[in-house]
């Protein structure tokens, strides 16, 4: 998948969303006994589960197909290299890196980072992940609308997420003098979400991109290529549930928004 490193959602478990929920939970308890700690805990769990549940499954899709060895043996940077080359890119570098499930395609450097698992695997799984990250080096060398929109937020995004929980807290405890700290705040995590809507696109594209190569190319067979389609599925679950969790607190910033408006026009 292409990788952006940066934190762009306050992912169910993270060390800074507990703490913002620990402090958000102690001040505002009172005011926001209604909408306040019981929604951000049905967000916080339900997608927690729905994470873990994906991540599973995801992992467990994986574990099985790669069982399965691509038709001509190719490995992952095979893949790469082969399907760069029936496609006329050229300058894209290709790499391996570190971790599980890591892979991802850098448009700053025109290079493709592959997990070991998939730089050396020569299976079905491999294949596919291989032929999604170069999907988006295709992406970027036919100037795909969607991945240029991504590119551009990413500045945007990158600031965003580093201050963005800070802000929203402040702008909570600081309602009564300064109201538009809050709106600000607000104004920042949406551009987060945004973001993660604009990737479901540019996600889906390249997986079909992949799949569309793998198939024509002969690397998958046609037994091999609903395997192939099955992994990127799931891999592709998790950036909707990403994008669901950020827009579900986003719409749960608004509503304390509405609420402590309403409270201060009352008062």
């Amino acid at each position: 998948m292409q990788k952006v490193r940066v934190s762009i959602f306050y992912v169910p478990g993270s060390r800074a969303m507990a703490h913002f929920l620990y402090i958000f939970g102690k001040t505002l308890i009172d005011d926001l006994n209604m909408i306040g700690l019981p929604l951000i805990w049905i967000i916080f769990i339900g997608f927690t589960l729905l994470s873990w549940l994906v991540s599973s499954q995801l992992q467990s899709r994986f574990k099985k197909y790669s069982k399965i060895p691509t038709a001509n043996g190719m490995t992952g940077r095979d893949v790469v290299e082969k399907m760069l080359r029936d496609n006329g890119v050229q300058g894209v570098k290709i790499g391996s890196v570190e971790g599980q499930l890591t892979d991802h395609y850098n448009p700053a450097n025109k290079t493709i980072n592959l997990s070991h698992e998939v730089y050396y695997g020569a299976n079905v799984p491999a294949a596919a992940v291989a032929a999604h990250e170069c999907g988006h080096a295709l992406q970027h060398a036919q100037a795909y609308s969607m991945l240029q929109l991504r590119s551009a937020l990413v500045p945007v995004v990158s600031f965003a997420s580093h201050w963005v929980q800070w802000i929203l807290l402040a702008g909570i405890l600081l309602v009564d003098t300064f109201p538009n700290l809050l709106l600000i705040g607000i104004a920042l995590f949406a551009m987060t979400t945004l973001f993660s809507i604009i990737t479901l696109p540019v996600e889906i594209d390249a997986s079909h991109r992949a799949l569309a190569w793998l198939r024509n190319s002969g690397i998958t067979t046609y037994e091999s290529q609903e395997s192939a389609k099955d992994a990127l599925k799931w891999a592709a679950y998790t950036y909707v549930i990403a994008a669901l969790s950020s827009l579900a607190t986003l719409l749960y910033y608004i509503m304390i928004y509405l609420f402590l408006s309403r409270k201060n026009l009352r008062n």
